[in-house]
């Protein structure tokens, strides 16, 4: 098969296996690098991954590597998706062995570690390739896993960045892809979706009731829309996939998600026994520093910091986001 029409993948997590083998089950032939060399062995020979997806069968026509050059080689659409601690250096290997023919999407609902730079920022920085876009929206591992119905959004600043996605991700009617063209719009809002799932898990923790629930939910949309407006996104884009979509289902108890069970234990204990982090906490972080820098009001973003380094206990912090958005009005 043509490296026009393979699909690369990088990272064998839940997520990126999960789409793999996905993508992988319609005949298409997907080759995924993991840098450990066991993951790629037990893929290969026994098309399994226990350690991320125990008693899910693999597809056939997944195969796996551990050699970047082999990706590179194998594959013209490459899908990025691995934790934000790890993008530089990933992009920074892959890059050794990719060229202006490539095209790199990243699956990463964050701001990159420790820059704080979006993740398409990185992937320019480090790697010869120009033609970057994003992966993102409410299609979970499970979902995938499960032949649910899902749905995601492709965003890039060049057209065929997002066609070829749509055409090589697309597994319909499980999978349906999106073309989008707000590339930072959209790489904001699945980082921000993130944080505040953090943050309604708190709420969550602490009871607060249906009608306040609904109410963080549209400011946390509407928080969101306004800090990416300042950096130049499309507002609209928050209320979408990327935005709305990803945080209604990262906040509900069924997804497992770590941002959201992070943010349970958060609220109920005040603080993150042993250093715990998750990719929401860190984009909180990195957006609270970013409204800082352009004046942007972040209420919710900040009281997830302030929670996480001690200086309020979860009550409190949500007394001071109340108080600040009664003060807005």
């Amino acid at each position: 098969m043509s490296r026009s029409e393979t699909l690369g993948i990088v990272g064998a997590g839940r997520f990126g296996t999960a789409l793999a083998n996905l993508v992988a089950g319609t005949g298409r032939k997907v080759v995924l690098w993991t840098t450990n060399d066991a993951v790629a062995r037990e893929i290969n020979d026994e098309h399994t991954n226990q350690a991320r997806l125990p008693r899910l069968q693999l597809a056939e026509s997944l195969t796996a590597t551990s050699d970047p050059a082999e990706l590179a080689a194998a594959c013209r659409f490459i899908v990025l998706a691995v934790a934000s601690t790890e993008v530089g250096a990933r992009a920074r290997e892959l890059g050794e062995h990719c060229d202006g023919s490539h095209m790199v999407v990243h699956a990463n609902g964050a701001l990159a570690a420790p820059s704080d730079q979006r993740v398409s920022q990185v992937l320019r920085a480090e790697m010869p390739v120009r033609r970057v876009g994003v992966l993102a929206g409410p299609a979970l591992p499970n979902d995938l896993v499960r032949r649910q119905f899902a749905s995601m959004v492709v965003a890039s600043d060049f057209d065929e960045v997002a066609a070829e996605g749509r055409r090589l991700l697309s597994v319909p009617p499980v999978l349906r892809v999106y073309r989008g063209s707000d590339l930072i719009g959209t790489e904001l809002a699945a980082a921000l979706s993130g944080a505040h799932t953090v943050a309604l898990a708190m709420a969550d923790a602490l009871d607060i009731g249906p009608g306040p629930r609904a109410v963080m939910v549209t400011r946390a949309v509407a928080e969101a829309s306004r800090l990416g407006e300042a950096v130049g996104a499309d507002p609209k884009t928050f209320s979408g996939l990327a935005g709305l979509g990803n945080l209604l289902v990262r906040t509900t108890p069924e997804a497992k998600a770590r941002d959201y069970l992070l943010g349970l234990e958060l609220g109920r204990r005040g603080c993150l026994p042993g250093g715990k982090q998750s990719e929401g906490v860190r984009a909180a972080a990195a957006a609270a520093r970013l409204a800082d820098r352009l004046g942007v009001r972040v209420p919710l973003l900040r009281a997830v910091n302030a929670v996480v380094s001690g200086e309020l206990a979860p009550a409190d912090a949500g007394v001071a986001v109340a108080e600040t958005v009664a003060a807005e009005e």
